[in-house]
């Protein structure tokens, strides 16, 4: 085989391979590519084309085309709308690539061009059977294919010649362009003929097998046919028989249509799907499709409902039996069970209960419907991001059905139930619709009395159902939903909460769960409390109910393999079943000191205490601020430094001190990251105090942020932080003077022991934390 080495343009070719003795057109869009076939125009008109080995590289490389590819002569070319230009080529023989000389600004490469001209196929009798076993193998192919024309086939089986055969089938048949960038990588002819024969084999195989498929499938559908025929016939000689006592399906559902209790909108629409179902019999598929609808609009219920309870002593007592504290929620649903008995108007507020997890919201819920005696069903909205989820799809869709919502009054089986849409906040949106949007209209009292499901098509009265929803935190709930809906903050339990929580609800639902009873299991009030304070970190009840079956499991292993009759638990004997403790308060400070206040921040576990130090020394007057602080506190500590300097000839502070010193803040746990608008009193006190020398009071906690002119701004989260003071053994708490609102709401049992000091100014808040 002679070859020999040439510079030709070169086109890197995607998802095609092309082949000697192929004539076939391609587009091309690339600006390399059509400035390569325009070169090879003016050259000679050869050009080497090869398969790129990714398909979506823009500028491939060597060795991200295939090595071998085929040299063509460029017949025609015809310019296309958009810059794609239409070329014909035909292929000539056998290339491979060397090298990459250029690819500016066209694709140009070293190719060894392989001739095979001199290649003599056998005259001998293995020759012509060859010739006659491929030609055979080509006949059956053809023949199962159906897509060659009977003229190109004749042409090919006169070809006499081996290797003329070998190149012309390969050229000709329609095989995939993987298969066939393999049978032109077989620079050895014999190898060639092997792979051609085989795959050709191959492909006749899977042919016979899809027929094999295609025939059984018919077959089916055939016998479906016949079945629904000799059922008809059947049916027919029964009525002529007077034996037909069976009903039809259609016949069932246009009963249970009469005894539907509906508007006349849904009756029409059902006459109108059953008269469809009757007339799509003879096709199984239409008819399944509208089966499955009539079925779900008979399942509805479109105007049964459930009757209230109006006993509001009952309701009353069933909340407080579920739940211990929570009286500003409880309260509320008393409201409103006392104005809808008022009214008898089944309009009813949709609630949204907000607050960290484990304070029994989803609970709250349930004992709601429980004391209206409804029917409850909980849909979790958590991740749901489609908005047919809500709405329903639409019945062109296959497998369509209704949304949560409809879904859900489906299976309550009364038009007014109690409907939990649970972690509304965690919703999310994509490309397949705003399903934020999509709720608006089941929340909102003005719009949902006529609802539309796009897999129901008749409007769905919503505005007797009792929505309630849960949140962990209303910050990705958008404004146009929050409005439609009524919020109650369910806050942090207190540690007299949690215990109390544990004795009457936890306790008794752990020891049943592992088959104790309290005879052979007991709590100290001690162990209880010690347990909250200092193995759980947590707003809600649930890692205390973990930590309750925890020793529960244990206990009950201790009872079994030691043979004991009761187990008492104690504050003692605590860390036995739990081991060492997790959790610990910074206490107050024993002294007052010099640049060191304590602080008070809220966290989604409830409130927590916050020391602030500051150290000043000599430098540049630079402010270094330490402890993963956000920029929020950071801005606060500016702010501070910037009040402390314009009223720093009251504490007698030298006009060069801040150019002659560095401030350094820093707040401990630095792997924490902190943040939030309620730290600017707290560093200006500290920073103040690092200045002047002079000391804060230990026990002593504030919180408020500061304006450059001093004012004290209020801040939230003042029962959590009130109650980390009060663990603390904080005796003084300094608040901003607009929270003395909040303060009055709290309960005494929070309160007690904390001396609570509303402040207005800085000057207020120094004069009350430094010693004087």
């Amino acid at each position: 085989m002679k070859s020999e080495i040439k510079s030709l343009p070169t086109v890197a070719l995607r998802g095609m391979t092309i082949m000697p003795e192929m004539v076939v057109h391609f587009d091309i869009s690339r600006e390399r590519s059509i400035a390569a076939v325009q070169e090879a125009m003016v050259e000679d008109q050869k050009i080497f084309l090869v398969l790129q080995r990714d398909q979506d590289a823009e500028d491939p490389g060597l060795e991200e085309m295939y090595e071998v590819g085929t040299v063509a002569s460029v017949r025609q070319i015809i310019k296309l709308p958009k810059k794609i230009l239409r070329v014909l080529v035909a292929g000539e023989t056998r290339g491979i690539l060397k090298s990459i000389e250029y690819k500016t600004p066209y694709l140009r490469t070293e190719v060894e061009i392989l001739d095979e001209s001199d290649f003599q196929s056998p005259e001998d009798l293995n020759g012509q059977a060859m010739i006659r076993g491929l030609k055979d193998i080509f006949v059956d192919y053809a023949a199962k294919n159906g897509k060659m024309s009977k003229e190109g086939v004749g042409r090919i089986l006169e070809i006499k010649d081996l290797k003329e055969l070998v190149d012309e089938i390969s050229a000709n048949i329609p095989l995939y362009y993987t298969d066939q960038q393999e049978i032109l990588n077989q620079t050895d002819f014999w190898k060639r003929y092997e792979m051609l024969a085989f795959k050709l084999v191959n492909e006749v195989q899977i042919m016979d097998i899809k027929d094999d498929i295609r025939a059984k499938v018919k077959e089916r559908v055939d016998k479906h046919q016949r079945e629904y025929i000799l059922r008809e016939q059947l049916k027919l000689i029964r009525e002529e028989l007077g034996d037909d006592t069976t009903l039809t399906d259609a016949e069932e559902f246009e009963q249970a249509a009469k005894k539907l209790k509906a508007s006349k909108e849904v009756k029409d629409k059902l006459a109108k799907e059953i008269s469809r179902f009757k007339s799509s019999l003879n096709s199984p598929a239409e008819s399944g499709v509208i089966r499955t609808y009539i079925e779900t609009l008979l399942e509805m219920p479109w105007n049964k409902a459930a009757k209230d309870s109006q006993d509001i002593a009952f309701a009353e007592r069933v909340l407080e039996e579920d739940h211990y504290g929570l009286e500003q929620v409880k309260e509320r649903v008393l409201e409103f069970l006392a104005v809808r008995t008022l009214t008898k108007k089944g309009e009813s507020p949709i609630l949204c209960l907000v607050g960290p997890p484990g304070t029994g919201k989803t609970s709250i819920a349930k004992s709601l419907a429980r004391a209206l005696k409804k029917p409850y069903v909980r849909i979790s909205l958590g991740g749901v991001r489609d908005e047919a989820e809500i709405r329903g799809h639409r019945k062109t869709y296959v497998g369509a059905m209704p949304g949560r919502i409809a879904n859900g009054i489906r299976m309550a089986g009364v038009k007014n139930p109690l409907l939990l849409l649970d972690e509304i906040d965690k919703i999310s949106t994509d490309y397949k619709g705003d399903t934020f949007s999509a709720l608006l209209e089941v929340l909102d009292s003005e719009q949902n009395s006529r609802f539309r499901d796009h897999y129901l098509e008749v409007p769905l009265d919503l505005s007797e159902v009792l929505f309630v929803a849960t949140a962990n935190s209303l910050q990705t709930i958008p404004r146009p939903l929050l409005d439609r809906m009524e919020v109650v903050e369910v806050s942090s339990y207190t540690e007299n909460e949690k215990l109390h929580i544990a004795v009457e609800h936890l306790i008794p639902k752990q020891l049943e769960k592992h088959g104790l009873t309290q005879d052979r299991l007991t709590f100290s009030r001690q162990a209880i409390w010690k347990m909250a304070k200092n193995y759980t970190k947590e707003a809600g009840v649930r890692q205390l109910e973990r930590e309750i079956g925890n020793i529960c499991r244990k206990s009950a292993k201790e009872i079994l393999t030691k043979d004991k009759k009761k187990i008492a638990v104690t504050e003692k004997n605590l860390g036995k079943y739990l081991g060492k403790e997790k959790y610990s308060f910074q206490m107050a400070n024993a002294s007052d000191e010099v640049g060191i206040v304590r602080g008070l921040a809220w966290t989604s576990v409830g409130g927590d205490t916050l020391q602030i130090e500051v150290n000043v020394m000599p430098g540049k007057g630079e402010i270094m601020l330490t402890g993963q602080l956000g920029d929020v506190m950071k801005e606060s500590a500016r702010t501070g430094i910037s009040y402390i300097r314009s009223i720093s000839s009251r504490y007698d502070i030298g006009e060069d001190f801040f150019e002659k010193h560095d401030i350094h803040v820093h707040i401990p746990e630095g792997a924490v990251p902190k943040d939030g608008p309620s730290a600017g009193i707290t560093m200006a006190t500290a920073m103040l105090s690092a200045i002047t020398g002079r000391k804060v009071r230990s026990d002593l906690a504030m919180t408020g942020e500061v304006t450059l002119r001093g004012r004290v701004l209020p801040i939230g989260g003042l029962k959590e932080k009130l109650l980390a003071a009060k663990n603390a053994g904080i005796r003084t708490v300094l608040v901003p003077e607009k929270n003395k609102v909040d303060v009055e709401e709290l309960s005494a049992k929070i309160t007690k022991g904390l001396e609570i000091l509303p402040v207005e100014h800085m000057d207020e808040v120094l004069k009350k934390a430094l010693v004087q």
